[in-house]
């Protein structure tokens, strides 16, 4: 493995981290929230959870049609944060989750779209599999 390689497989995996934890912070602050627990929105919640961890193993994986998936699911995360910030009135603090969510999602958009690390990578996953 190159060390062009082993820097994408790096930067993949915190990626990948860092969109697994916005997730997670979703789901939490949804519930948090809400004077009661909707079992079916938290399964629902769950169920897409559940799914980006398996798409995020795909784009891991080297799979070029998972990337494209992720590739139009973060742009629509970015989108709907974007406009989740002009829409309303919200505290600085209520703000920061989106901006955080913008970055991230934007940080993916560049390594799995325009990265050469992440090519380097997802190349060398391909050939290892044969």
């Amino acid at each position: 493995m190159t060390q062009l390689e082993k820097i994408g497989k790096r930067r993949t995996l915190l990626i990948a981290l860092s969109v697994l934890l916005i997730s997670i912070h979703t789901i939490y602050y949804y519930h948090i929230i809400r004077p009661e627990f909707d079992v079916q929105k938290f399964t629902t919640q769950i169920i897409r959870f559940t799914l980006t961890i398996g798409l995020l193993v795909m784009i891991y994986k080297g799979k070029h049609w998972a990337k494209v998936i992720g590739l139009i699911l973060f742009t629509l995360g970015v989108l709907g944060a974007i406009i989740g910030l002009c829409m309303g009135p919200l505290m600085t603090v209520n703000k920061l989750p989106l901006i955080v969510m913008i970055f991230v999602y934007a940080m993916a958009i560049y390594h799995f779209g325009f990265s050469k690390s992440f090519k380097a990578f997802s190349t060398y996953q391909n050939e290892r599999r044969g």
